[in-house]
């Protein structure tokens, strides 16, 4: 599961160098936490290149206070409210890293071993109010098992291409294990030295 991740200075000069016409409003997308319900800057594609977008995380769910902010990859493609926005609305959703908790309630971070920008794989659907996405997920690799059973499915920058456009590659990057990720504690253990 992924309930938030976060950009920072370098994931938005990495979206900049990618997308040859960043859109005005992208700018000052800064370092920030993302929520859920908030809106964040993904990447899509327009005319066969990269454009970035600014949409809202989380599908309406079918309740009144309900957000549909994830979906199983292993699964996706077989529920009729994710279907046609996987087929048709391939999003890459840019990320220094993510969090995640245990069971203890301890709090985690994820980022690429050499501090490049994640990017989660994701789709987008437009709504009354506005194009919303959702982020994917999949079993968890042995970097984050010991944390929680499920991550974002995290794409290197060289499958950005494939997962927008190709069509032909959507199954098998569905089913991919992302690559290790490092991993940190909020609060790590320090040992003091005994008197």
């Amino acid at each position: 599961m992924c309930g938030r991740y976060y950009i920072d200075d370098e994931t938005a000069r990495e979206i900049e160098r990618l997308v040859r016409h960043l859109d005005q409003k992208l700018t000052g997308a800064g370092k920030r936490d993302v929520f859920p319900s908030g809106q964040a800057p993904v990447i899509t594609g327009r005319e066969n290149e990269f454009a970035a977008e600014l949409f809202t995380w989380g599908f309406p769910g079918f309740g009144k206070s309900n957000l549909i902010i994830n979906a199983r990859s292993e699964t996706a493609l077989d529920k009729k409210t994710f279907r046609d926005s996987i087929q048709s609305r391939r999003c890459a959703i840019p990320a220094a890293g993510f969090y995640e908790w245990n069971s203890e309630k301890e709090k985690y971070t994820f980022r690429k071993p050499d501090g490049r920008t994640c990017y989660l794989a994701g789709f987008y659907k437009k709504f009354d109010k506005g194009v919303r996405f959702v982020i994917l997920t999949t079993d968890a690799n042995d970097s984050m098992k010991n944390v929680h059973d499920r991550m974002p499915l995290v794409l290197n920058q060289e499958e950005l291409d494939a997962w927008i456009f190709d069509d032909s590659q959507t199954e098998l990057i569905l089913h991919k294990v992302p690559g290790p990720l490092k991993k940190e504690a909020e609060y790590e253990q320090q040992t003091l030295p005994l008197l």
